[in-house]
């Protein structure tokens, strides 16, 4: 199944390939045949099944309409009015910029498109240098991954039965370190480079971005406030962000026209059938290894049960981090989370902890040179060279590392807001 896998990714075949016939190859393998093959088909079915991954269109449906409207810009502008004109003030923003579109949209592309594209020929223009400015909004959107909404955590909740709600109100916590990680690193590095800094705004400006943003930081109280509430679920917060999104962006804002639905629907229909079949496949495959009993022989093999609880989730980092390397997030969390389940349950490990931790490898390998995903989505809309793009990289990985580190160390930083919110 493994040999099958590496092949075909080799031959350039789109991920779902590789996954659908290594499972179907592990069926023939146990079932001699293909004569139940419509078990196999149930199991690809279930995979999409659950009632939860209706909110997975509706936050890329609610992304694509903010991208193409006001809201980014809206975001932008206020963060730019408060910090822009301190000591590495136009990096910082974009940072935070980044952080504030990812509670908006859930989505790490579509963060880097919208926040990329204006801010960057900002701060090449300010004086920095392209590969810490491409660096820096990649590995900035990937708070998306942390900040809710989060796709990844969506999907980690329904493989692993984990609640989505509480995963959303665990991320705000390591997203908000992260980026104070990165302001840090920002400002010492415009200290260093002397980066000249912006001008400063005066308290007008400041109140006129603050009123222009507030129709978009609805987006945030709304899912946040609303699930922490207990309004509606998080399917629903999805739902009620797509209506915020339409309201504002054709009706308040008046920036898309009725004449764009069609594009947006395209736009959201196909990525989120890549999405689905990825889920599907990847159920199916998760089936054939765990009916196999290949993660209970693997676990054994290397003797992760016996590590105790720090001792797995190292393991599990590690695992995460270097499959994001060259695969795609939502295929390792369908892949690899079946196979720690066994660690997770005999060490007693908080599925929530568990689960925070796997969304912040898979925002490190996102990010992570050779195949990390958000990198080549900003070759594509940087139209920069692939060493250009990763050459900056390095001084992020190491803080997003260290954020794990802590986040093993020191549990609360993730369970905090948690337990507030529904202990």
């Amino acid at each position: 199944m493994v040999t099958t896998m590496i092949a075909l990714l080799l031959l350039g075949f789109p991920m779902m390939i590789p996954l659908a016939t290594a499972a179907i190859i592990g069926f023939i393998m146990m079932f001699g045949g293909l004569g139940q093959m419509e078990t196999l088909i149930q199991q690809l079915l279930a995979g999409i099944r659950p009632a939860s991954l209706i909110a997975v269109p509706m936050f890329i449906l609610a992304a694509d309409i903010m991208t193409r409207g006001q809201s980014a810009n809206r975001l932008i502008n206020m963060v730019m009015a408060f910090i822009g004109h301190i000591k590495g003030g136009l990096a910082v923003s974009t940072a935070a910029s980044c952080t504030l579109f990812g509670a908006v949209s859930g989505s790490t592309q579509a963060t880097v498109v919208a926040v990329g594209s204006p801010l960057r020929p900002r701060m090449l223009k300010a004086g920095y240098s392209d590969s810490f400015t491409l660096a820096l909004i990649i590995n900035s959107s990937d708070i998306a991954f942390l900040i809710p909404p989060s796709i990844g955590m969506i999907i980690y909740g329904i493989v692993s039965g984990t609640s989505i709600g509480e995963l959303f109100i665990a991320g705000i916590g390591p997203g908000l370190m992260i980026l104070a990680m990165f302001t840090l690193y920002a400002v010492l590095y415009a200290t260093i480079r002397g980066v000249p800094t912006e001008a400063k705004s005066s308290w007008g400006e400041r109140f006129s971005a603050i009123r222009s943003a507030l129709w978009p930081l609805g987006f945030p109280v709304i899912i946040i406030g609303g699930i922490y509430g207990g309004v509606f679920s998080p399917t629903e917060a999805a739902a009620a962000c797509v209506l915020y999104a339409v309201l504002l962006e054709f009706v308040v804002f008046r920036s898309l026209k009725l004449g764009d639905i069609y594009a947006i629907a395209k736009s959201t229909g196909l990525i989120t059938a890549v999405v689905f079949i990825l889920v599907a496949v990847g159920n199916g495959f998760s089936w054939i290894i765990s009916f196999a009993q290949i993660p209970q022989a693997i676990l054994e093999a290397v003797g992760i049960g016996e590590a105790g609880p720090t001792g797995v989730l190292i393991a599990i980092c590690v695992a995460f981090f270097v499959a994001c390397m060259f695969v795609d997030p939502i295929v390792v969390i369908l892949v690899l989370t079946p196979v720690f389940t066994p660690a997770i349950e005999a060490t007693g490990l908080d599925p929530v902890l568990v689960g925070i931790l796997i969304t912040l490898q898979v925002a490190i390998g996102s990010a992570t040179p050779p195949f990390g995903c958000d990198i080549f989505t900003a070759i594509a809309i940087f139209k920069r060279p692939y060493l250009d793009v990763i050459k900056g990289t390095p001084p992020f990985i190491f803080m997003l590392v260290l954020a794990a580190v802590l986040l093993i160390m020191f549990p609360q930083i993730a369970l905090f807001l948690r337990d507030l919110a529904f202990r």
